[in-house]
């Protein structure tokens, strides 16, 4: 699917299905660095069973044209403003990381364009070490084998995806190398600048779903709970031997719990 936000040209896959207004919505928003593909497995099951599926590339990413933008803040309007150029009153959104974060700022700025909240690896605040930053900005490969070792529990590391023949490490690896010059370096410093997320998560008014990685380095789940305690009508999920990629980690486990959540039966 191609549609256009602000006058530059925005990708999303939507599962070998055709849009349709009239049926109900779900929004998949990636993290620092990635693209739709990290939610190909959720969103197609979504696009097959009764609803719209739309796995957003954000500007300055995958097949997005435009540049990444410089915080969650301006993340959340885009996302409004994605809603709006798609026809939509109002959408489900599921945010990994950067994306939990810019969809949790989008749900508690406009409440009433967004029905349900999912946030996948949460973290309030979502705080990048020193040398992350300084290898992202100097766009030294390094950057993306830190996040590469840190994303992923140790059990992950070592293979036994539910996938068969799935490298999760080198998939991750090459999704990250496909990124345009200096668009980590942007996302990272957006992520460690937002502080914004536990006054957010106080003013969001739908249900929402948050699914954590009991052995998430990237955003240690010490670091929701401020944000969780904050919400007012939320359903809590900590996949165990799991890291910051759920999606690719407990590919199974994560569509279940957004399944439940969203109400479609299996």
């Amino acid at each position: 699917m191609r549609f256009s936000v602000g006058g530059h040209p925005v990708y999303a896959y939507g599962g070998s299905r055709a849009f349709d207004r009239e049926r109900p919505t779900v929004v998949f928003v990636h993290g620092a660095a990635n693209d739709h593909g990290v939610f190909a497995q959720q969103s197609r099951y979504f696009a097959w069973h009764g609803m719209n599926a739309v796995a957003l590339d954000l500007p300055g990413h995958g097949r997005s044209g435009g540049a990444a933008l410089t915080s969650v803040e301006a993340i959340a309007d885009w996302l409004r403003d994605a809603v709006d150029a798609l026809g939509l009153r109002d959408a489900s959104i599921v945010g990994h990381s950067m994306g939990a974060l810019a969809a949790l700022e989008c749900a508690a700025r406009y409440p009433e364009r967004v029905k349900r909240l999912a946030l996948l690896g949460p973290s309030a605040p979502m705080p990048v070490s020193d040398d992350l930053l300084a290898a992202a900005a100097a766009n030294d490969h390094v950057a993306y084998e830190l996040i590469n070792g840190w994303s992923f529990a140790p059990a992950s590391q070592l293979g036994g995806n539910e996938v068969p023949g799935l490298w999760m490490l080198g998939n991750a690896m090459r999704l990250m190398e496909r990124t345009r010059e200096n668009v980590l370096s942007v996302d990272l410093v957006a992520c460690n600048g937002y502080a914004n997320g536990v006054d957010a998560a106080a003013h969001v008014r739908c249900p929402t779903l948050v699914v954590l990685g009991a052995r998430d380095i990237m955003a240690p789940t010490r670091n929701a709970k401020a944000l969780i305690d904050a919400l007012s009508d939320v359903r809590t999920v900590t996949l165990p031997d799991t890291g910051h990629s759920l999606m690719a980690e407990r590919p199974g486990q994560v569509l279940d719990e957004l399944r439940k959540f969203l109400g479609v039966k299996a």
